[in-house]
């Protein structure tokens, strides 16, 4: 939009910028296009704007083989989006980005963001949509140029923080452009800048306590004229030989240590447990005898025939709890699953270690159960007889954080529909589970 359309559109609406709602509209074309070409739109995304005001970004953003989801706070332009721009695609939410339900763009297409985002709330937003429960894959956001600058800094800067670390562990930061302020009307009292955040695949992060990380960073980062051996106090005792390793100084400051360094601190710190293949498994036949135990290893590599638990907890809404499981899982990892799932260790039942599982996984005593199905050994099921069982929690729960990356309650109609969109989303077990919860009393083969 040019300038004089900002200001016809205003005054028909008989609305003026708001302070409050940090309004700064957008009014060069070119720089909006080069802003929205950042996202590199292909057929089928899922194109979410943060804010779009009167619609600078959304003009450039509309086609009709994309969805696309505007999410405006300010009731004064709602009846101006619809008219303008709601159609079968394009769909506009009257609602604070800071509240809106992640969970609804799941299943609908790869996500990307984009959005001028209203200074005071930049950082809370930046932390919610680039969040383990938020789909996006790219931001292209509209910061103040301080912020921005400190997503991109390089450590040993005054720029560089805990934000700086915190987001580039999982998202690669790019400065795109400087944004001065005569572009926006009206004019904001501080220049602006343009960056994008693009998700790192799950190979190049490296398997960590993600609690841990952050909580040494967020502390060490604290009072940064202060020694992190000072800000760290549990690390004293050993901070001489773990500087040594880091291959930094004992009176090292906050900012002086690397995204790599802080990783190998959590890591030396709070080493990763790992799956043990040492583990024992009872190895049964195809009526589900016990045969003999075996270590996990043995029994994954020969496909040998084994048990398995899955859970499925529902709140009292009927929404199901998905997790969404580790990255670093041997199998299925990064895939949407039950709510807790886990083999049955050798000596044990099925309700047994559906309880245990309950326990380990989500951090809670396990609810009255209820078995409502059973899966037989095939590829699918990784060569498990499985036990299925349904109960009710409203939470919370505690997930443990090298098991699971992040969970939630999803509407039943939502997950139905979103399996069928995207299966590949899904552990091909889960997937199981959802037919047999479909068709009770159904054993699925």
């Amino acid at each position: 939009m040019t300038l004089s359309e900002i200001q016809r559109v205003l005054t028909n609406l008989q609305a003026s910028p708001t302070r409050t709602l940090g309004q700064n509209f957008l009014y060069d074309q070119n720089l909006a296009q080069k802003i929205v070409n950042l996202l590199d739109i292909q057929p089928g995304d899922h194109i979410v704007e943060i804010g779009p005001g009167l619609g600078a970004l959304t003009c450039f953003l509309q086609r009709p083989d994309i969805r696309l989801t505007l999410i405006e706070k300010d009731d004064r332009l709602i009846e101006h989006l619809r008219q303008t721009f709601e159609s079968g695609t394009t769909r506009v939410f009257h609602a604070d980005a800071l509240e809106f339900d992640l969970r609804k763009l799941w299943g609908r297409g790869p996500v990307k963001v984009i959005g001028n985002l209203p200074y005071y709330i930049s950082t809370p937003l930046i932390a919610k949509y680039a969040s383990a429960l938020s789909p996006a894959s790219i931001l292209a956001l509209t910061l103040q140029l301080e912020l921005a600058e400190r997503l991109g800094a390089k450590s040993g800067t005054k720029e560089y923080g805990a934000m700086t670390v915190c987001v580039g562990r999982r998202w690669d930061v790019t400065f795109e452009r400087k944004l001065p302020a005569s572009v926006f009307y009206p004019r904001p009292k501080v220049d602006s800048a343009v960056i994008t955040l693009r998700r790192r695949g799950g190979d190049s992060v490296s398997a960590l306590n993600e609690l841990r990380f952050e909580s040494l960073v967020r502390r060490g980062f604290s009072e940064r004229r202060k020694q992190l051996r000072k800000m760290l106090p549990e690390l004293k005792p050993d901070w001489d030989a773990l500087a040594s390793k880091l291959g930094v100084t004992p009176t090292v400051r906050a900012e002086e240590l690397s995204l790599q360094k802080w990783e190998l601190l959590t890591a030396m710190t709070s080493p990763a447990q790992a799956q043990h293949a040492e583990e024992l498994f009872d190895v049964v036949d195809e009526q589900d005898v016990v045969l003999h135990p075996e270590t996990r290893e043995v029994v994954h590599v020969n496909n040998l025939r084994h048990r398995a638990a899955h859970m499925l907890l529902f709140n009292s809404k009927g929404e199901l709890f998905l997790q969404k499981r580790s990255m670093w899982k041997d199998r299925n990892p990064g895939l949407w699953d039950s709510s807790a799932a886990g083999h049955v260790d050798s000596g044990e039942d099925y309700l047994q270690a559906a309880r245990r599982e309950l326990q380990e996984e989500l951090g809670i005593p396990a609810p009255e159960l209820l078995r409502f199905g059973r899966l037989t050994p095939s590829p699918a099921t990784g060569w498990e007889f499985i036990e299925l069982y349904r109960g009710t929690h409203e939470g919370p729960f505690h997930p443990a954080p090298m098991e699971i990356e992040t969970g939630a309650f999803f509407e039943m109609e939502h997950i139905v529909e979103w399996a069928k969109n995207t299966p590949t989303d899904f552990s091909p077990v889960f997937l199981k589970c959802l037919e047999c919860l479909q068709s009770p009393s159904t054993f699925v083969v």
